[in-house]
């Protein structure tokens, strides 16, 4: 099975109807690379057809704040089954982000109402959903059923980081929502972390006067630092982007 390069955002799941499997499942995360806050999994099924097609759908990294919010309206109200799956950061620090990870993107997709034949997954293998799948490079950008799901996770996130925002206002989690950005290191050296940090976190560890945690190479917990691995994400209204992993 053979997906065009110019078969648009809509192409993978054309292509896996057509080889007779569906529904497909897309799933996605968003908060892995902050240092604060939940990490959030977003599955999404979209339905065949018209019906499916999600109007100004992309990557919800390529997103204005106010077009996530008309997206992510849509994708709920189009979509034949999406779940959504919260892991706060104490379970973030027990598990490591590379196993939470993993976990997030497992039960979002275990929670869909409607079981997949098909999972959609972006940028790497993820083992243990209980039926095949296919890691998509940039997929958020280039499956729509991935994108939908990484609206799903952005949007819902955000909407926690604004939560968290009121209950520790000193680290102004509703601009940066948790990410690395200067505002957020001048907020850590001068206040320490607060409970919501991810105490695995170099940033956060040094600030609260710890050693780093020994870790795996490329681990964002563990090589956070002014060279932090990443894709841009939302702009942190001080010009420069917050990082998330893809």
């Amino acid at each position: 099975m053979t997906v065009r390069r110019d078969a648009g955002i809509y192409g993978y799941e054309r292509a896996l109807r057509r080889a007779g499997l569906e529904p497909i499942a897309g799933v996605d995360e968003a908060g892995r690379g902050a240092c604060a806050g939940p990490l959030v999994a977003g599955a999404v099924v979209l339905p065949p057809g018209k019906a499916g097609v999600v109007p100004g759908l992309a990557d919800s990294k390529l997103l204005t704040e106010a077009a996530r919010e008309r997206v992510y309206a849509q994708v709920v109200r189009r979509a034949l089954a999406w779940s959504v799956v919260v892991i706060d950061s104490e379970e973030c620090d027990r598990l490591g982000m590379h196993v939470a990870n993993l976990e997030a993107l497992r039960r979002a997709v275990a929670r869909l109402a409607t079981r997949p034949a098909y999972v959609l997954t972006d940028g790497f293998p993820v083992d243990g959903l209980g039926v095949p799948g296919l890691a998509v490079w940039k997929g958020d950008r280039v499956a729509a059923c991935i994108a939908a799901a990484s609206v799903v996770a952005k949007v819902t996130r955000d909407r926690l980081m604004v939560g968290l925002d009121g209950d520790w206002p000193a680290y102004d989690f509703k601009t940066h929502k948790g990410y690395i950005t200067d505002v957020h290191e001048a907020a850590l050296a001068a206040h320490g972390p607060s409970p919501v940090h991810r105490m695995r976190f170099v940033n956060v560890r040094r600030a609260a006067g710890l050693e780093p945690v020994p870790g795996p190479a490329g681990d964002p917990a563990t090589s956070v630092g002014p060279e932090q691995p990443g894709e841009p994400d939302e702009h942190d209204g001080q010009g420069r982007p917050e990082q998330e992993d893809a």
